[in-house]
């Protein structure tokens, strides 16, 4: 069997962990690694995953360059790229392995479902699902023909690590939209394929801004990084520059 990795950037998620310890847990077949990136937590999010036995390394700030310096730090040929408040199903490998047996696709996620205590939020979640598809066909047309699709974090991302290095990985010097960036650049190589499994992510942002301005917010972050305006997105999030912004972009 084909080698899975999960890589796992991370930044003051200590609250979060112990759910995403027992996801992790129950995966059966189990990944080959399991690699925790931490940017810099001032709580007990290191403490945490070491004693959940996950294999922990300091990398720079901004989940772009965490994500490239986990992948760095494994071996597996398919790496999956997974949130803290992200849960996978337990046969995440199996699902992971059958889609690269198409050798077209290069590129997949799983279908979020945004979740919290008290409900599932519906349109946030249906906003989610069909940006995968609208998205591209509207900015890069031409990459939707060839099978380009837009996915990002909460979908749980998994890529050959071949095709990754091809396409230079994550652009470290992007703080929010990397994902995106780097669906584009793949879209080069090979088809994406949103997979038809649910990962279950938390509300906890869309809790803290309120489902429509949430929404509103991905819209017009995603249409100036689909106009290629520059320099701007950040000032699109609200309250950007505090602890709640930069959980925002790290989400």
């Amino acid at each position: 069997m084909t080698a899975v990795a999960i890589v796992v950037p991370m930044l003051d998620e200590a609250a979060v962990l112990p759910r995403l310890l027992r996801c992790l847990a129950a995966l059966y077949p189990a990944p080959s690694e399991i690699v925790v990136v931490d940017g810099g937590s001032s709580d007990a999010s290191v403490a945490v995953a070491r004693a959940g036995g996950l294999t922990v390394i300091e990398g720079p700030r901004g989940r772009a360059a965490q994500c490239n310096a986990g992948i760095a730090a494994t071996s597996a040929p398919v790496v999956c790229v997974l949130h803290v408040d992200t849960w996978l199903p337990d046969d995440a490998v199996d699902v992971i392995l059958r889609t690269f047996a198409d050798p077209r696709i290069n590129l997949g996620g799983f279908t979020a479902i945004l979740s919290g205590p008290d409900k599932v939020r519906w349109v946030t979640s249906f906003h989610n699902w069909i940006k995968t598809w609208y998205a591209p066909l509207i900015f890069r047309p031409h990459l939707f023909l060839r099978g380009g699709r837009l996915l990002f974090g909460d979908h749980a991302m998994f890529f050959r690590r071949a095709d990754f290095d091809a396409v230079g990985g994550f652009d470290a010097r992007m703080m929010v939209m990397e994902e995106a960036d780097l669906c584009v650049r793949m879209a080069r190589l090979g088809r994406a394929r949103l997979v038809n499994r649910i990962v279950l992510t938390s509300d906890r942002r869309v809790a803290r801004w309120g489902e429509w301005r949430a929404n509103w917010v991905y819209l017009k972050v995603g249409v100036m990084w689909g106009l290629n305006i520059p320099g701007r997105w950040g000032s699109t999030i609200p309250m950007c520059g505090d602890k709640a912004a930069r959980d925002a972009c790290r989400d």
